[in-house]
């Protein structure tokens, strides 16, 4: 059994956003990190506060697993002459590392036979090894923003006080900034900002709850919600569950003390939208509704503190909201004086970026590609997603949206349900923004799916159009985001498109705007898709890398059918003889270095197991082409799988690289036709094989 790791970062509060990815990263990294040093441990559990980091490792080896490394030295044919003597090229080595010329070895490698030394080499004490690598972890732990402060040279989220690191018991000494190691960290800044030594995790975390620190996250989130409801009953409420807002209160308390707060019945005319936005967005309060789901006049808010006076607190509370509202309930009031036909031709005058012209010009680009793509998927609703293309950016200039910009689309679907508008129109305005950020809902209605589809691939083309390309992490106008989007509502709906269709019909409708070379910005836009779909692939379905490569290298222009050709290969691999297939598969591409476009000649096929193999071989063509006729990948692979001893007797039999040119170009012929169905569903090659 090792010691436990425990390292705890204490600074000033750090935004709620950064804190679980810098938990996750800390995570991964330290586990890299010890995994590459071959120090045993654990699994690992972190948490925090706003004001502290966290993470312990249990069970984590004092010391480094010893192992064998191997040096390589000159080849063998430089290292002795032609009668088997060292040359100076094996003396200099031997002597380099300390040994004799018969301690030397002679090790096959890929690149031949090489002189190596194998030498044991004694594990490390992992306090040295931690100790040297935590400063640069700590520099390390990502973060959207970080800081310096006074005069140092080093960075965080925000400034750092504290810096708790124990192996076991033992402090690991390192210096961070101005900011020493040790064993201690205080408790909570205003209620009880005694120092708290540090013995063991649980001890710890006790005693920092005596000093008004919860610092375990899932029990501060237990206590929050149940928190809440408890206020919310107290005035005859439930509160409204929202589990982003709730992650997000969690994050920005050590102690959480639920209050209740109230405004003037008079708000409750607003739109519910607007009302739930206002308190949330601005203020990280809770709304609160009756048990049919109407809103009461009453929000929770959570202090980090307890208040000396719950009155004061909750009427200072109060009178934020009431301002809040008081400026929606204006701008609700004004925006109505202007239908949204007129707004629209504000956009005129609204410039969405320098290089792709005004809001306006945007809007006339998507709603032809909107009109283009209904006309495929849904000739009938084609006027109706127009119309709604010519509103669903109207908003933009309305005074709510400019106070409030994260109701844009919500605010557009109520000023067009008060102006009469038929429901799908008013749904889509606010659907096109969907989905609005990772796992969200994608729109329900056609209306809306269709020109959301159109309206990011216009930023999309729009983008790569004028050299605004994503780099690294660098991504402003979240073509990721959007790239993603569009993948998930075609794959949801699902919707048989052609991706590069698509694009065809995006880039013309940018002529005026674009400065790069349109056949760059094809190739570009949907080698950026295939990126997209393969990160959605491994990350969502866990699917391995080389099987999601593989696949996709058959073509990505029908998202729904890659997918599915995705799934049944995925599938196919948990064969026992998947492997012995691949390999199968494998020796038919390797063999082509250029594919033979000449057709096979029935007459020039010699032998048992070179026709046998081209009788099968036609057979196999029409189940597989039925079958991906109807997008039945899984009956493909399944046929396909057949040809498989017809191959391997090929192989064993047949020399394809003939000395009669006739017959070696019939042989390649064969095997291309052969490669060419395999590709329809996979590139083998990338399949990892033992």
């Amino acid at each position: 059994m090792g010691e436990s790791l425990y390292l705890e970062i204490g600074s000033e509060e750090i935004p709620a956003g950064y804190i679980q990815p810098a938990l996750d990263a800390m995570s991964m990294e330290m586990v890299r990190f010890l995994d590459e040093k071959r120090v045993s441990h654990g699994t690992p559990f972190v948490t925090g506060t706003p004001r502290r980091l966290a993470l312990l490792i249990p069970d984590v080896a004092q010391e480094q697993e010893s192992c064998t490394v191997e040096i390589i030295g000159p080849p063998r044919q430089v290292a002795f002459d032609q009668s088997g003597r060292p040359t100076k090229a094996a003396e200099g080595f031997a002597r380099g590392q300390g040994v004799s010329i018969e301690e030397i070895q002679i090790r096959e490698t890929p690149k031949g036979e090489y002189l190596c030394i194998a030498r044991e080499e004694a594990g490390l004490p992992t306090k040295e090894l931690l100790e040297k690598m935590l400063p640069d972890f700590v520099a390390h732990i990502p973060f959207p923003k970080s800081m310096r402060w006074g005069s140092l040279n080093v960075t965080f989220a925000r400034p750092i006080h504290t810096l708790v690191a124990l192996l076991g018991r033992e402090v690991l000494n390192f210096q961070y900034g101005d900011v020493q190691s040790g064993n201690r960290s205080p408790g909570h800044r205003f209620m009880s900002p005694d120092w708290v030594t540090f013995s063991d995790y649980p001890t710890h975390v006790q005693e920092l709850k005596r000093h008004y620190v919860i610092l375990d996250m899932e029990e501060r989130k237990r206590l929050i919600r149940e928190g809440i409801e408890t206020a919310a009953q107290s005035v005859g409420g439930r509160i409204l569950e929202d589990e982003e807002l709730l992650d997000e209160v969690t994050q920005l308390v050590e102690y959480p003390q639920p209050l209740v707060g109230e405004f003037e019945e008079k708000y409750l005319e607003l739109p519910p939208e607007l009302l739930i936005t206002v308190i949330k967005k601005h203020q990280r309060y809770f709304a609160v509704t009756s048990e049919n789901g109407n809103l009461l006049r009453y929000f929770v808010t959570v202090a980090n503190t307890v208040p000396r006076d719950f009155q004061l607190v909750a009427a200072g509370n109060a009178r934020v909201v009431r301002a809040r509202l008081e400026d929606a309930r204006f701008y609700y009031l004004e925006d109505q004086k202007t239908r949204l036909d007129e707004r629209t031709e504000q956009l005129k005058g609204v410039v969405f970026h320098s290089k792709l012209g005004t809001s306006w010009q945007k809007m006339e680009r998507f709603a032809a590609l909107a009109g283009w793509l209904a006309g495929k998927l849904a000739p009938e609703r084609k006027e109706a997603v127009q119309r709604a293309a010519y509103l669903c950016k109207a908003d933009l200039v309305t005074g709510m949206v400019s106070e409030f910009p994260e109701l844009q689309g919500v605010m557009g679907r109520t000023y067009a349900r008060l102006e009469g508008e038929p429901e799908p129109i008013a749904q889509a305005i606010f659907e096109h923004y969907l989905p609005n950020r990772a796992g969200g809902p994608i729109p329900e209605g056609m209306e809306g799916a269709i020109l959301s589809i159109a309206d990011k691939m216009d930023t999309i083309v729009g983008c790569f159009g004028v050299g605004l390309v994503p780099t690294g992490t660098a991504d402003p106008f979240a073509l990721r985001r959007q790239t993603l989007g569009i993948i998930r509502i075609v794959l949801e709906k699902p919707f048989r498109i052609s991706l590069s269709e698509l694009v065809d019909q995006a880039m013309p409708l940018l002529a005026s705007q674009m400065t790069e070379p349109r056949d760059a910005v094809k190739e570009g836009v949907l080698d950026f898709f295939r990126g997209r779909l393969q990160h959605y692939l491994t990350g969502q379905y866990e699917y391995p890398p080389d099987i999601v490569d593989a696949s996709l290298a058959a073509g990505i222009d029908d998202l729904v059918d890659a997918v599915g050709r995705t799934h049944a290969l995925a599938s196919f691999k948990d064969r026992p003889d998947f492997e012995s297939l691949a390999i199968a598969f494998k020796r038919v591409a390797n063999i082509i270095k250029e594919p033979e476009k000449a057709p096979v000649t029935p007459d020039l096929l010699q032998g048992a197991a070179e026709q046998g193999l081209f009788a099968a071989l036609r057979d196999t063509e029409g189940v597989v082409d039925g079958c991906l006729a109807q997008s039945d990948h899984a009956g493909a692979l399944e046929a396909m799988a057949r040809l498989k001893e017809f191959i391997d007797a090929f192989f064993d039999s047949v020399l394809v690289m003939d000395k009669d040119e006739l017959i070696r170009r019939n042989r390649l012929a064969l095997l291309t036709r052969i490669h060419e169905m395999f590709s329809a569903v996979a590139d083998f090659r990338r399949i990892q094989t033992g």
